[in-house]
């Protein structure tokens, strides 16, 4: 399905990342279930196997090169659709403690077999992330939270920054267009600092890391409701 094994290490070579034999039979493995299980689920509409690779496997695994994720550390998947970027992390760094969220339970299903047949380990919720991370179990428990979509900033930050203990960080994934400024008054409420922005070079496309640390604890208000969100910013 992807590129053969030393296609493939070129690629994650030109952007600064090592790829192992056994990384690279996981993510061929993901590749093919994928693309099978797209046919009858929508998941995306990469479905080239180059573009696979490249678009969603090395822009994933781009977070570990540009974010230092310590060992043995907890991570919750917002919104994370058919796996991404978090598991291509979780290839590359079994140590991570994965857990992901999705709204809908088509793509939780999608998930749960796809860790099975990549033999990973990870906790899965079937919900919404300003449900969950008002729940005692959730809230302020994760040493990073990440997301990769096309939701605003500021949006992002009020689902996503609850979950991160004092201490952690939120990371979210975005477009080189992405306002930054328009996130800043929901991550200060929320109890957050901007600590890196990082703009680089995917192949020939531009992508942006914004890092915002957990400096305080989420206010109990937040986050509000799914209608109070769409309704207004931060």
């Amino acid at each position: 399905m992807l590129p053969d094994f030393e296609i493939s290490c070129e690629k994650f070579s030109q952007c600064g990342i090592e790829l192992s034999r056994e990384a690279y039979e996981k993510f061929d493995i993901y590749a093919k279930f994928l693309v099978e299980y797209n046919k009858k689920v929508n998941l995306t509409a990469i479905t080239e196997p180059t573009e696979i690779l490249c678009k969603h496997f090395i822009d994933s695994a781009c977070l570990l090169k540009y974010v230092d994720i310590k060992p043995e550390s907890t991570l919750i998947d917002v919104g994370t659709g058919a796996g991404f970027p978090s598991i291509p992390l979780k290839i590359l760094r079994p140590d991570i403690k994965l857990t992901l969220l999705d709204s809908l339970n088509k793509r939780i299903d999608f998930l749960k077999q796809l860790c099975d047949k990549l033999d990973i380990h990870a906790d899965f919720i079937h919900g919404r992330a300003e449900d969950f991370s008002k729940m005692p179990e959730y809230r302020e428990q994760f040493d990073y939270s990440c997301a990769r979509a096309v939701a605003n900033l500021s949006t992002l930050s009020e689902l996503c920054i609850p979950f991160v203990k004092v201490g952690g960080s939120f990371i979210s994934m975005k477009g080189p267009s992405e306002d930054v400024s328009r996130g800043t008054n929901a991550i200060e409420l929320l109890g957050g600092k901007i600590e890196d922005i990082t703009d680089y070079s995917l192949f020939d496309e531009q992508r942006r890391i914004i890092t915002v640390k957990k400096i305080s604890q989420t206010p109990i208000k937040y986050p509000r409701n799914s209608a109070q969100i769409k309704k207004k910013e931060l």
